[in-house]
């Protein structure tokens, strides 16, 4: 078994786990899984997004489903959608030699009804910038893209970087240690279940207890 200091962790797993730890340990540790209306809705709309071809987005160019990966902090995992933006002074020259501003794009089906960024959603996106960060050499821009209301986000990365990466990395070192431990946490108090895929599985619904139907079913043996 891999230590949890090198044990690999993939971004969507972050978000999994900031939502909710117990969630996370039924799905990495349990190999749970279970789908609500939620999660259809998001797989139908990274199903288009992940084409893995080359198109074009207002002034530059975009790519989808590109395989992610940072080897410090050892975490992977794939973009829906990145773009290249022409900028003069933007910090990846492209094949071309021209230079350009990247920025990652994260397809969501639904904008939080309590303001305008979700933490789960902003931490996912952080977690691949700074993969970019490494793969591309320059500080790569984050967005959400809200399929519901057709709006995108752009997230607060360069005001707010070290907020996000003490959370993010404090993040996963919490979640190394689960998996290494191999116990799936318990179900925090006040958690809200509901919208969860999982609500089923972490508390299973039990038909009640009859002591009278018990002991006619016994009687009748």
């Amino acid at each position: 078994m891999k230590s949890c200091e090198t044990r690999q962790i993939n971004i969507r797993a972050i978000q999994h786990f900031l939502y909710c730890p117990r969630r996370f340990g039924l799905l990495e540790i349990n190999g749970d899984w279970a789908e609500n209306v939620a999660v259809v809705k998001g797989n139908l709309i990274h199903e288009r997004v992940h084409s893995g071809e080359k198109g074009s987005c207002r002034n530059g160019y975009s790519v989808t489903a590109v395989s992610l990966f940072n080897d410090e902090l050892d975490i992977y995992g794939v973009s829906d959608c990145i773009e290249f933006s022409p900028d003069k002074n933007g910090g990846y020259t492209g094949e071309d030699g021209e230079k350009y501003s990247v920025t990652f794009v994260e397809y969501k089906p639904t904008r939080p009804k309590d303001g305008e960024i979700s933490l789960p959603d902003a931490v996912q996106v952080f977690a691949q910038k700074l993969c970019g960060d490494k793969m591309f050499g320059c500080s790569c821009k984050g967005a959400i893209y809200y399929a519901d209301v057709r709006k995108r986000i752009m997230m607060p990365f360069d005001s707010e970087y070290d907020r996000y990466y003490e959370l993010v990395t404090g993040l996963i070192s919490q979640m190394r240690v689960i998996l290494d431990r191999g116990e799936i946490p318990p179900r925090k108090k006040g958690q809200k279940c509901s919208g969860c895929s999982l609500e089923n599985v972490c508390i299973p619904k039990c038909d009640n207890f009859s002591v009278r139907e018990n002991i006619r079913s016994m009687l009748a043996e």
